[in-house]
């Protein structure tokens, strides 16, 4: 359900901090973003996103607890099912994979999990936009990387797709 800022500045902070959860699910950044409002407009929410992620990622539980939001891209069920059963504010975030050649899921789910094997995270990543290729050549891109790499990564990832949400949680932006 989407509201206006001046509705989302009138929540409780439990409520705002729940709403702000459906963007992303660390729980320091969104009780950091409950506390910023009131929002003069939105790119003040923006801003204050950005600086509550600036905090929240410097501790790497807060990164796993918001990459743990995430469905899983190359679940081949969840890919074929267009990830249905995913909350409303990632259901375009990975279209470019819905119409992708099995072969190419395939390549996706076994990337991801060797991902997953090599990070103990899944592979996080704007796919606004990508095609189900673009995203595997990502994930095998950044496969080599260590893991310190692929904390920043993900959690610059993060921050794209949670700003993405918090616009479209908003009925006025």
């Amino acid at each position: 359900m989407s509201l206006s800022l001046s509705q989302l500045n009138a929540l409780s902070p439990a409520d705002a901090t729940s709403k702000f959860l459906t963007c992303c699910t660390s729980s320091r950044w969104a009780s950091l973003l409950a506390d910023a409002r009131p929002f003069e407009d939105v790119d003040a929410l923006m801003s204050a996103s950005d600086a509550a992620w600036g905090q929240a990622q410097t501790e790497e539980a807060n990164l796993l607890e918001a990459f743990d939001g995430h469905p899983q891209i190359g679940n081949v069920d969840s890919l074929k099912e267009k990830y249905r059963n995913t909350q409303d504010s990632a259901a375009h975030e990975q279209s470019g994979a819905n119409n992708a050649d099995d072969a190419v899921i395939e390549a996706l789910a076994q990337g991801n999990q060797d991902y997953l094997d090599k990070f103990g995270f899944i592979f996080i990543v704007y796919a606004t936009g990508k095609s189900a290729q673009e995203m595997l050549d990502l994930l095998l891109a950044r496969l080599p990387n260590d893991r310190e790499t692929e904390l920043g990564n993900a959690a610059a990832e993060q921050n794209k797709i949670t700003r993405l949400r918090l616009q479209k949680m908003l009925s006025d932006a």
